[in-house]
């Protein structure tokens, strides 16, 4: 497995990286966030664009990705433009969809752009495309928030990212009962075990899936999300308690 580097995080060696979003509507909270952030045991932050007021004027949305990169510094930053059916806060045609994240691909502020698998495989492929052709890296991603799918279809999700130009696949599902966090986490281990040339992130959701966000170093996946005040995702940690959590298993191993 080929770890990813993304300024002097590399993400794919040791514990699972930590990375921390950003859920404010205007600029002012953006930045009092990720300047907390900054200050965490956090690996990345996530810019979560769809929570942003401005978004759709690209002009403002650059001005704050400057300010934003001034305040984390040498930080990485992925950038999320989470849609309604994926579990976001708005909703955007698919060309407007690809257009934002190629414009925000271009400016050279960020490191990482979320792609989301359900954009359809041509849409996917371009924006990998243009997210390597300005040194950034593709997170292609699927989200189920209601339910778990079978071992068999995550595991062929996160085979379809990596054919389709991702960097990084990511998965994230809903359980419904413990047995389906055993599924999220036997697919992770097939997945990273026998078919994954480069890192992976899983995460089964809400309380009865947090065991995942703490034991990706065991399974497999190679990031997990916590949350300095605001959580994005039902089962998000506090970044210093899952810090502590992931430091504790590393020791054990």
């Amino acid at each position: 497995m080929n770890p990813v580097k993304v300024r002097n995080v590399e993400i794919g060696t040791g514990m699972p990286k930590i990375c921390v979003p950003i859920v404010e509507k205007t600029k002012a909270a953006i930045l009092d966030a990720a300047a907390k952030i900054s200050e965490t045991k956090a690996h990345v932050a996530e810019w979560r664009v769809d929570w942003y007021e401005d978004i759709f004027d690209f002009r403002e949305t650059k001005k704050t990705l400057e300010e934003l990169r001034d305040v984390l510094g040498e930080m990485p930053l992925l950038f999320t433009f989470r849609t309604l059916q994926e579990g976001g806060q708005r909703q955007a045609a698919v060309e407007d969809y690809v257009k934002l994240n190629q414009n925000a691909a271009a400016t050279g502020l960020i490191d990482l752009v979320d792609v989301e698998l359900s954009a359809g495989e041509g849409y996917v492929k371009k924006l990998a495309e243009t997210a390597h052709k300005y040194g950034v890296k593709a997170v292609v991603s699927s989200h189920d928030f209601q339910k778990t799918p079978s071992r068999e279809e995550i595991v062929l999700r996160l085979r379809k990212m990596q054919e389709l130009g991702a960097d990084i696949p990511k998965i994230a599902v809903m359980p419904q009962n413990k047995k389906d966090v055993l599924t999220l986490l036997a697919a992770t281990e097939e997945m990273a075990s026998n078919y994954a040339d480069r890192p992976i992130i899983t995460m089964s959701m809400a309380g009865t899936g947090s065991i995942s966000r703490l034991c990706g170093e065991v399974f497999g996946s190679a990031m997990t999300f916590g949350s300095v005040g605001h959580r994005s995702a039902p089962g998000q940690m506090d970044v210093e308690d899952l810090a502590e959590g992931l430091n504790l298993i590393h020791r054990g191993l």
